[in-house]
């Protein structure tokens, strides 16, 4: 059975309110045989109406206004306001043109792709950039979109790849993320794991105020029952004693709904442990992995490694995003954001995983993720060389 996971590439630069955000293709891996397949992403010209003199629509799709050398590409974005609707089938964008001076539609340039929209207008003869929506909130149907011009506003009509889908908004972004998660999580919790504790309290608070889950951090719980900080436990009693209790709170929690846990990180973190992984897989795992990758592919590359080599628990773990730099202080939104934006491409790539983590847990999450076994598997014959079906 294949588990799906995404990796998201962040880099940060020096500026706190500047951050560059890569996100990859569904990445699949299928087991036994490790090997990977991409979603690719096609870019068709769209086709559009245009309104002849006496107000009636014609189509055409080899206008020179989709030609995609216009080199109109670092324009400012333009602050005029638009309207959305989604559909069911189809999404509708209403761009307002009143203070534009577009006087027909050979005036305007709509460049529609997949997963991106831009809009454009000469104003005054001046080009304007009305909509950049570099990540569209899910992938459309490019061939089959319609624009016109409807008195004083640009219409846009998107048909949607997957109808079943609610857009919160035309474009993916932090709001429509945490608006949209509902409908995908299905209730299901979310645990954060990777090296540092820190950078994962961080995250998951950011994810549980966004989503409106209730946050937790196993540090927290761990040091308010035992009246000692993380570190003193470590040294007084090792890092493997602190993994046990880690564990036994990751057990409490694995019951639980609607949460985003915080786990620790370095030796003393239960994620770390590739044997420690039974309770953890009760709800949907992001690995925040720090990297010296300069580029998605780079990214891809690091991430298939380490999921091959399988030396450290993380990389059990459903979804990988992957930062550069250390200064998450002013970029754990931009870190949760991706957490979202890569567990969006996990689920809609598999519908059921949100429906088979809750069968996990009802189960008593018994370590057979992803090939869950039937009720009354006992866990200790899993070494037995029986190989029972799998539901």
């Amino acid at each position: 059975m294949a588990t799906s996971f995404s990796v998201s590439l962040l880099k940060f630069s020096q500026n706190p309110n500047t951050t560059t955000t890569t996100t990859t293709n569904t990445l699949s891996f299928l087991q036994p045989n490790h090997s990977f397949s991409f979603r690719p992403t096609n870019p068709y010209l769209p086709r559009f109406f245009t309104t002849n003199d006496n107000g009636n629509a014609s189509f055409d799709n080899s206008h020179p206004r989709f030609s995609r050398s216009h080199g109109l590409s670092s324009l400012p974005l333009s602050t005029n306001h638009y309207e959305f609707f989604d559909n069911s089938s189809e999404v509708e964008l209403r761009v307002h043109l009143k203070d534009q001076n577009v006087r027909s539609s050979k005036d305007v340039f709509v460049d529609a792709n997949e997963t991106s929209l831009t809009i454009r207008a000469l104003n005054s003869g001046s080009p304007t950039t009305l909509i950049e929506a570099n990540r569209l909130f899910d992938r459309v149907k490019p061939a089959e979109t319609i624009w016109l011009i409807d008195d004083d506003q640009l219409v846009v009509i998107l048909k949607k790849q997957d109808p079943d889908l609610k857009w919160p908004d035309i474009m993916e972004s932090w709001e429509s993320l945490t608006v949209g998660s509902s409908q995908l999580l299905k209730g299901a919790s979310i645990y954060i794991v990777g090296e540092s504790t820190n950078i994962n309290q961080q995250v998951a608070k950011e994810l549980a105020v966004g989503i409106g889950y209730t946050p937790f951090s196993t540090k927290e719980l761990l040091e308010n029952f035992s009246k000692q900080t993380i570190d003193s436990w470590v040294l007084s009693e090792g890092s493997d004693s602190v993994a046990e209790a880690e564990s036994a709170i990751l057990e409490s929690l694995s019951s639980h709904v609607r949460t985003v846990v915080a786990t620790l990180g370095g030796q003393q973190g239960t994620s770390r442990r590739a044997d420690k992984w039974r309770h953890l897989h009760a709800g949907f795992t992001v690995w925040l992995s720090q990297t010296e990758a300069i580029d998605e592919e780079s990214a891809k590359e690091e991430a298939k490694k380490h999921v091959q080599d399988g030396g450290s628990g993380y990389s059990k773990a459903d979804v990988v995003v992957k930062f550069q730099g250390c200064d998450t202080d002013h970029h754990a939104k931009s870190l949760a954001q991706a957490c979202l934006s890569a567990l969006k491409q996990l689920i809609l790539a598999d519908k059921k995983l949100p429906g088979k983590k809750s069968l996990y847990i009802r189960l008593g999450c018994r370590g057979d993720w992803p090939n869950i076994k039937p009720p009354g598997w006992d866990p200790s014959s899993a070494g037995d060389g029986v190989s029972p079906a799998t539901l």
